[in-house]
C-alpha cells in the first residue's frame, strides 16, 4: 500500500480516534488502528476497543497502490503532531513495516498484519436523524450525572429515547438526577424509535465528534450496537443491557416552595463556602429564611464558611444539606443563566431548572444529604 495525505488532515482524524483505542494492552492488535484504501480518493482510519469503534474518511492527495495497514495508534499520532506542515506519504514495506516520509523527516514503524485487527460491525445508513447540536446539548447537561462506579452496570450510561415526538436523555448515580428533552427534534424517514442506555465512554466521545459540526447526525441500530454517523465519521457503540431504573418515579411531585437565584453568583459563592467542607462529603448547608440564603460549611479540623446571598424567598424557615459538587456541576452547565430550586423540606429531593425554558426542559433532581 502506498498513498499521500495531508498532514492537517491526518492528525485532525487520528485526534479523533486515539479516544477508543485500548490504553491497556490485554489485546495487543486493539492499541493499533486500520488505515486503509477506500475507492479511489478515500483513506479511511479505524480505531476500536471491542465496545466502542470510531471509523473516519479523509480525502488522499494521491493513493497509488491501495491496500490496508495496521500501526501502533499512539506513536503515530504524536509523530503526525510534530511534523511540518506538508504532505505526508506512508508506504507498506515488507513484513508489514510501514515507512512515514513528511518533508525531510523519515520514519519506519512496525505494523501488523491486516487480518489481525477485528472485524468492525457493517453500518447500514440510518433515515432517523437528529441534529448534532441537540445531542451535543443534551450529552453536556447529562454526563456528569452518570456513575462513577464500574459496579452499577446499568447506571453507567445515559437512557436515550428518540421517537417521532422528540428525545430525552436521563442520566443518575443514585444520589442525583439529570433529565432533558426536546420536542420535535427528529428528522426521521424511516419512523424507526430508539429507547437504549449508551455508555459513558460513547457520550465523552460523541461529545467531541460533534463539537464544531453542524449538519445532522444519522442514528441506526442492530441487536448489539448504536450507530452515529456523522458527516464523514461513523461512531459504532456496544448497547449497555439492564434494567434503567424508573426515574419517573424520582422526579418531585409536591416541591410547593420555590426561589429564584443567578446561577454565576450561586456557583461562587457554594465555591466559596465548600473550601470548607469535609474533603470526603463536599457537605454545605443551605438555610432559607425571609428573603435570604445562607450557605454555610464546617470541618472539625480546619474551621468553617458561610456566605449569604439575598433572595425573594417569602417561605417558611428551612434547612436543607447538599454534596456541594452535585450543584456545582449543574451550575457550570447552565452558565449565567438564572435557576428555579424548588424544593418542600429538608428530607426530600429538590428540583433545579433554568428559570428560561424556552430550549431544553432540562430537570435536575438531587437528593438532601443529614447535616
Amino acid at each position: 500500500m502506498q498513498f499521500v495525505v495531508s498532514k492537517q488532515n491526518l492528525q485532525k482524524e487520528l485526534a479523533f480516534v486515539q479516544g477508543v483505542v485500548e490504553k491497556k494492552n490485554t489485546i495487543p492488535v486493539l492499541s493499533n488502528i486500520l488505515i486503509e484504501s477506500v475507492g479511489e480518493g478515500t483513506i479511511r482510519i479505524t480505531g476500536t476497543d471491542l465496545d466502542v469503534t470510531i471509523r473516519c474518511d479523509m480525502e488522499a492527495e494521491e493513493i497509488s497502490t491501495p491496500g490496508a495497514i495496521c500501526v501502533q495508534a499512539r506513536k503515530l499520532f504524536e509523530i503526525a503532531r510534530l511534523l511540518p506542515d506538508a504532505p505526508v506519504s506512508f508506504k507498506k514495506e515488507d513484513n508489514e513495516w510501514v515507512t512515514v516520509k513528511c518533508d525531510r523527516a523519515r520514519f519506519k514503524l512496525v505494523g501488523v498484519a491486516r487480518d489481525a485487527f477485528p472485524e468492525v460491525p457493517s453500518f447500514k445508513s440510518a433515515p432517523t436523524k437528529i441534529p448534532a447540536n441537540v445531542l451535543k446539548g443534551f450529552i453536556d447537561r447529562t454526563i456528569f450525572a452518570i456513575t462513577q462506579e464500574e459496579s452499577r452496570y446499568t447506571l453507567s450510561g445515559a437512557k436515550f429515547v428518540l421517537d417521532e415526538n422528540g428525545a430525552k436523555m436521563v442520566t443518575t448515580d443514585g444520589h442525583r438526577l439529570a433529565y432533558v428533552e426536546k420536542k420535535d427534534v427528529t428528522k426521521n424517514g424511516g419512523n424507526q424509535s430508539i429507547d437504549t442506555l449508551i455508555p459513558r465512554k460513547t457520550l465523552a466521545e460523541l461529545t467531541k465528534l460533534t463539537a464544531g459540526f453542524d449538519g445532522d447526525i444519522s442514528l441506526g441500530m442492530d441487536e448489539n450496537h448504536i450507530y452515529f454517523e456523522i458527516g464523514a465519521r461513523l461512531l459504532i457503540s456496544r448497547m449497555l443491557y439492564g434494567q434503567f431504573p424508573n426515574y419517573e418515579m424520582v422526579m418531585p411531585k409536591n416541591n410547593d416552595k420555590s426561589v429564584e437565584f443567578e446561577s454565576s453568583l450561586l456557583n461562587l459563592a457554594i465555591r466559596r463556602v465548600a473550601l470548607m467542607a469535609d474533603e470526603r462529603s463536599h457537605a454545605i448547608k443551605f438555610h432559607l429564611g425571609s428573603n435570604e440564603l445562607v450557605i454555610s460549611s464546617q470541618n472539625a479540623e480546619e474551621g468553617e464558611a458561610n456566605e449569604t446571598l439575598q433572595t425573594d424567598y417569602a417561605g417558611d424557615e428551612t434547612d436543607i444539606g447538599f454534596n456541594a459538587q452535585y450543584l456545582q456541576e449543574f451550575l457550570n452547565v447552565i452558565g449565567d443563566a438564572k435557576i428555579e430550586f424548588e424544593f418542600r423540606d429538608g428530607n426530600s429531593q429538590a428540583q433545579l431548572q433554568p428559570a428560561d425554558k424556552a430550549d431544553y426542559d432540562y430537570k435536575y433532581i438531587v437528593m438532601p444529604m443529614r447535616i
